[in-house]
């Protein structure tokens, strides 16, 4: 254990953080996301939520400020009736630790895709549906 880090932060998961430099991505994945299939590095967190992934991980992760949205949600498949509310809770937890920064929506098929490109990925227990987050690093700015 270390002081000020998230218990949800394991070993593993805290070297990835900062192996990554600025402009990868991590994908966080809820519990229906093929992450194994789709992960070069795989991070299992299977007993927590995304939500609570993203609060552990943004105090100590800065958003891309180069780019026009560094945050990515998996895009509602027309024809499901699911309105995903959860995207409430990451855009408050977004604001809370990087301010007000501009979520896009990626297609399924093609946030998979990007998904395999990201650094890593984390498969969480989340049980709501469209859940899936791909975070883009920034610079640490002293």
């Amino acid at each position: 254990m270390l002081k000020g880090i998230s218990p949800v932060i394991s070993p593993e998961l805290i070297k990835i953080l900062m192996e990554m430099g600025h402009s990868d991505e991590i994908c966080i994945g809820d519990g229906n996301f093929p992450a194994a299939s789709n992960a070069k590095r795989l991070v299992r967190l299977d007993g927590h939520g995304v939500n609570e992934v993203l609060e552990a991980i943004l105090p100590l992760f800065p958003l891309d400020t180069y780019v026009d949205a560094p945050v990515t949600l998996m895009q509602v498949t027309p024809g499901d009736d699911v309105v995903p509310v959860i995207w409430d809770d990451y855009r408050a937890t977004v604001n809370k630790y990087e301010g007000d920064k501009k979520f896009e929506h990626v297609e399924r098929f093609a946030f998979y895709e990007r998904a395999r490109s990201c650094y890593a990925v984390i498969a969480t227990g989340e049980s709501a549906l469209y859940a899936n987050v791909i975070l883009k690093k920034g610079v640490v700015k002293n």
